[in-house]
């Protein structure tokens, strides 16, 4: 079965650091573009951060540009979202997903509709 399962999501201070886990089973995602998203409630999702699998380019929106780092580990066939000076803004539910994604002009990047189906995520809550 081809699904996404993301993990490592809780409770934090602000200024603190979490890592978040989107595990891939049924297939190899170092194969795919992995996206971040989040959602906070009353709130459309949206795209925090890409890994290209074509060419290992990343991206990311502007308001987690310099706090939040993406990455993949091909042997435990994981994508991280490593989060560090996290912001009471940064609570939402985030979800990864395996898309396209490209730069803009603005220096953030747009995405192609995903083509994994939308996992549980998990909930990320940023207070003091």
């Amino acid at each position: 079965q081809v699904q996404l399962v993301e993990s490592g999501g809780g409770l934090v201070q602000p200024g603190g650091s979490l890592r978040l886990s989107c595990a891939a089973s049924g297939f190899t995602l170092a194969s795919s573009t992995v996206a971040w998203f989040r959602q906070a409630p009353g709130k459309e999702r949206e795209g925090v951060s890409c890994i290209r699998s074509r060419d290992g380019n990343t991206y990311y929106t502007h308001s987690v540009s310099g706090r939040f780092t993406i990455s993949r580990d091909n042997i435990k066939n994981t994508v991280y979202l490593q989060m560090t000076s996290l912001k009471p803004e940064d609570t939402a539910t985030y979800y990864c997903a395996t898309l396209d994604c490209y730069p803009s002009r603005g220096g953030s990047f747009f995405y192609t509709d995903p083509s994994s189906a939308w996992g549980q995520g998990t909930q990320v809550t940023v207070s003091p």
